[in-house]
Parts: C-alpha cells; sequence; structure tokens
C-alpha cells in the first residue's frame, strides 16, 4: 500500500511550507503600525481618531475586495494571484516608510487591504489543489499557524520603532517580501490540471465568471449557513478574546502589560498546537466519516464553552491561564476544518472566491463587534455578561456545523 505522501503530488508539502512564511509576511506587515503608534505620530502628526482610521480603512477596502482576490485566483492562478499580491503589498509596505504626510499613509494603507485582499482565498484554494480528504485539514493548520506566528511577530514594529526608527521595519520586511516573492516565481506552482471530457489539462477558465460565482455560491444553501457560521463565529470569538486583556486587569489585578501578553500568548500559544492537533485529527476521521471535520469543529466549539465559564467564574489565576491555553487549542478546531468543510459544499471553479466571501463576512463582522464592544463598555455592561452571551452563540455555532456538516467524501 504507498504512503499517503506517496498519492500526493510532488510539490504538495513543498507548497504549504513555501505558503507558510508567506502567512506569516501577510499578517506582520499588516499588524505592525499598530504597534508603533506613538512614534509614528511623532513624525506624522496626527489625531487618534486618524491613527485609528488607518486600520478602519485598511479593513474596509480589504473586506470589500476580498470576494474579487478569489475570484481573480479562480479565473486566472492562484500561485500567479499569490506571487501578485506578495510583490505588490511587499512594495507598498517598503513604501510606506516614506510616507511623509496622513493622505499619504492613509492611502497607503488602502493599498494594502487591496493587495492583502488578494492573498488568503488563492492560499486556501490552493492548498485544496494539492491537498485532498487524507491531508487537506493538516495541510491548511500548518498554514494558518504561520498566519498566526506572524501575528505575534507583529509586535516587532513597535521593538524596532523604540529602538531605532518606524520607517526601518517598513523597509525591511518590505524588502524581504520583495525578495520572497522572486523565490516564489521559481518555486510556487498550480498542480497541473486534470483533463476532463478530453479537454486539455491546461485548458482556458473562460467558464469561471464573477456573476456565475455569486449566482452559484448564494443559490447554494449550505454555503449560506456557513457563511451564517463563520459570520457568527467571529463575533463570539471577538466577544471573549477583545475583551480579554481588561476582564484580567480588573479581576486579578494585574498590570496592563502582563494582562495583554497573559491574554495574547496563552491563547495564541493553544492555538498553535490546535491547528495541528486538528489538522490531524480531522484527516484521519474523514477517511471513514464524511463529516468527521466538522465533528472535529463541534467538540473544539463544545470544550471552548466551559473553558470561557471558567475564566469568567474562577478566581484562582493558574486556572485561568490552563483554561485560556485550552480554549486556543479547541477554538482552532473548527478554524482549521472550516476551509475543508466550505470547498465540499461548493463549486470546485468558485473556491477561492467562496473563500473570499467568507473572509469578508469575518473582517464586516470582527470590526462592527470592536465597536460594539466599546459601545458596551461605556455602557457600563458586565465583562462576564458578554462572555455569556459569546458562549450562547458558540452552542449555535456548533449547531450550523452540524447542519453543514458534508455528507459525502468529494475527493
Amino acid at each position: 500500500m504507498s504512503s499517503v505522501s506517496d498519492s500526493l503530488p510532488s510539490r504538495a508539502w513543498l507548497t504549504v511550507g513555501l505558503l507558510w512564511v508567506v502567512g506569516c509576511l501577510n499578517y506582520l506587515d499588516r499588524l505592525m503600525l499598530i504597534t508603533m503608534r506613538l512614534s509614528v505620530k511623532e513624525d506624522i502628526p496626527m489625531t487618534d481618531a486618524q491613527f485609528g482610521l488607518l486600520t478602519t480603512v485598511f479593513l474596509i477596502v480589504y473586506a470589500i475586495l476580498s470576494p474579487l482576490g478569489g475570484f481573480i485566483a479562480d479565473r486566472l492562478s492562484c500561485s500567479r494571484t499569490i506571487i501578485f499580491s506578495l510583490l505588490v503589498w511587499s512594495a507598498i509596505t517598503w513604501l510606506t516608510a516614506h510616507a511623509t504626510t496622513f493622505p499619504q499613509l492613509l492611502f497607503s494603507r488602502a493599498l494594502m487591504g487591496f493587495s492583502e485582499a488578494c492573498y488568503l482565498p488563492a492560499a486556501a484554494a490552493l492548498i485544496a489543489k494539492y491537498h485532498g480528504n487524507r491531508t487537506r485539514s493538516l495541510a491548511n493548520g500548518i498554514h494558518l499557524s504561520g498566519v498566526m506566528v506572524g501575528s505575534g511577530l507583529g509586535g516587532l514594529g513597535g521593538i524596532i520603532a523604540e529602538h531605532y526608527d518606524w520607517t526601518l521595519a517598513f523597509e525591511l520586511f518590505g524588502a524581504i517580501g520583495v525578495i520572497y516573492a522572486v523565490v516564489l516565481i521559481a518555486l510556487l506552482r498550480d498542480p497541473p490540471r486534470a483533463p476532463t471530457n478530453g479537454a486539455s489539462a491546461t485548458g482556458s477558465r473562460s467558464d469561471v465568471r464573477f456573476g456565475a460565482a455569486f449566482v452559484s455560491l448564494f443559490r447554494n444553501r449550505m454555503f449560506l449557513l456557513a457563511l451564517l457560521f463563520w459570520g457568527l463565529l467571529g463575533v463570539t470569538s471577538w466577544s471573549f478574546s477583545g475583551w480579554l486583556p481588561t476582564f484580567l486587569t480588573e479581576k486579578f489585578s494585574l498590570p496592563q502589560g502582563k494582562a495583554g501578553i497573559m491574554a495574547t500568548g496563552f491563547l495564541s500559544l493553544g492555538t498553535l498546537a490546535g491547528m495541528i492537533v486538528a489538522g490531524v485529527w480531522a484527516d484521519r476521521w474523514s477517511r471513514h466519516r464524511p463529516e468527521g471535520r466538522a465533528l472535529v469543529g463541534i467538540i473544539g466549539l463544545a470544550v471552548c464553552i466551559p473553558c470561557v465559564l471558567i475564566v469568567a467564574n474562577v478566581g484562582v489565576l493558574p486556572m485561568v491561564v490552563g483554561a485560556l491555553v485550552l480554549f486556543g487549542l479547541t477554538r482552532a478546531f473548527p478554524d482549521t476544518n472550516m476551509m475543508p468543510i466550505l470547498f465540499g459544499i461548493v463549486d470546485e471553479r468558485y473556491r477561492a472566491t467562496a473563500y473570499g466571501v467568507l473572509n469578508a463576512m469575518a473582517t464586516i463582522f470582527g470590526g462592527v463587534t470592536i465597536y460594539i464592544g466599546g459601545v458596551l463598555r461605556d455602557a457600563r455592561v458586565d465583562i462576564t455578561t458578554v462572555f455569556y452571551a459569546g458562549t450562547a452563540g458558540m452552542v449555535l455555532c456548533a449547531g450550523l456545523l452540524w447542519i453543514i456538516r458534508p455528507r459525502v467524501t468529494t475527493d
């Protein structure tokens, strides 16, 4: 019997490794600006509202154009879309260092939103092309772990700005991205297209049209439920993680810095492990049960609920830390498997477009949740009430995931 790796295209795991680095750069480049607020404001005068607008503009452009970025990957080429996206956003990152006015900086963030919107949908679709039912969740989990590492490394921007100059971080990582794009030109490829009905394996993608893609997706009841699931999951996650630093500060009288590190560090530690655990588990289970990936996600959500309740009600800090690590680990279960589940219920011609729509939904819901969190905070709503609402949302998410679980193996 051949091994699992023998059944994969020759570049399958190389592609995941290459995309791990791109995913890391993707989140590092987008997040490091928010870690150097004081340094940037010293050089470019602006209000705090204007500084916040830099992130808002990025998110708006990113959300609106994510479906278009996915369609470009479906219509043209996933690998070329990824290379183009990396090259452009890295060049914009480098140019950001040379902005001298607020309008210039704002324009660069808008361009960053456009160029980065093309990456994640194309990367998810390319992984799906290389990895079938036996390895898709693990491959997706490894790729997402690169995104998590990039998020954590975003703090390098603040460190560089504090000890040198904020522009150095943008010049450095922008140059690294451009150089790495050249490496991808030599190494990153789409797998050969399987011939169908006598057609060439390298045939035209002219049958992929923007309007037809959206008609196909929004007539698909399971896709609409997946869209609702992903948006609701984003709300429940932000309702917990967004309030967590404040909660730890108030409940355990921790300094702001220590509470922030605990809130992000322990969750990230658990999440990194959870992506690998969920990937291996889901791939093995789905070989015998088509709904195995969804069941892993449901189990993860079921474990998250008592973790949130422990954090909200237990006054022993070590127990809270343990609950945070376990929450991060099991919260990664539905994230790791969402892409493989999604690609099992949509037309394979529109996979990147479908992921782009979900990505847009998650961004919009995340932004709205952050704003609502501020409104609730101003209204002096108790944080534990928000946590309880989040656990109710997780129950709904588990129910939705049970409904949309694939009934048949598509590969």
